[in-house]
C-alpha cells in the first residue's frame, strides 16, 4: 500500500513539474511566500489560470497555501521535490557510470596515440 501512495505523490509532482510556468511558479516562491496576486502579475497569462496552477502545485503538495485577511499566501513546500530526486538519482549513478568508462577509454586512446611509435614519413621518390 505505502509504494501505492509514493507513485501516486511521484505522479502528481512529475505532472506539476512538467509545465513551464509552474516551474517558473515554484522559482518565483523560492525566494519567499507571496500572495496569489503578486504571482499572477509575474506572467502574462489570466489570473484565473494562474489559479489553475497554484490549485495543481497546491495538490502536488509542491506548495502550501495559507489565508492572511482576504488574500491567499503561497509558499514553496520543497519536500516533495525529494521523490523526483529519488528517481533521478537511479540516473544519476547510471550517467556518473557512464562518463567514467567514457573517461577511461578517452584516457586509454590519448595515452595509445601520445606514447606510440611515430611512423617516419616516406620520402618520395623523383622519377
Amino acid at each position: 500500500m505505502r509504494y501505492h501512495s509514493v507513485t501516486q505523490l511521484a505522479e502528481a509532482v512529475f505532472g506539476a513539474l512538467a509545465d513551464p510556468t509552474r516551474r517558473a511558479v515554484l522559482d518565483l516562491l523560492r525566494r519567499g511566500s507571496l500572495p496569489a496576486g503578486r504571482i499572477a502579475e509575474a506572467f502574462p497569462v489570466s489570473r484565473p489560470a494562474v489559479s489553475k496552477h497554484l490549485g495543481l502545485l497546491r495538490r502536488a503538495r509542491l506548495v502550501e497555501e495559507r489565508r492572511h485577511g482576504r488574500n491567499r499566501v503561497y509558499r514553496l513546500n520543497p519536500g516533495p521535490l525529494r521523490v523526483v530526486d529519488s528517481w533521478l538519482d537511479h540516473y544519476r549513478s547510471f550517467w556518473q557510470g557512464s562518463l567514467a568508462n567514457l573517461k577511461s577509454y578517452v584516457e586509454a586512446e590519448y595515452a595509445k596515440e601520445s606514447s606510440g611509435p611515430q611512423q617516419p614519413k616516406k620520402k618520395k621518390r623523383k622519377t
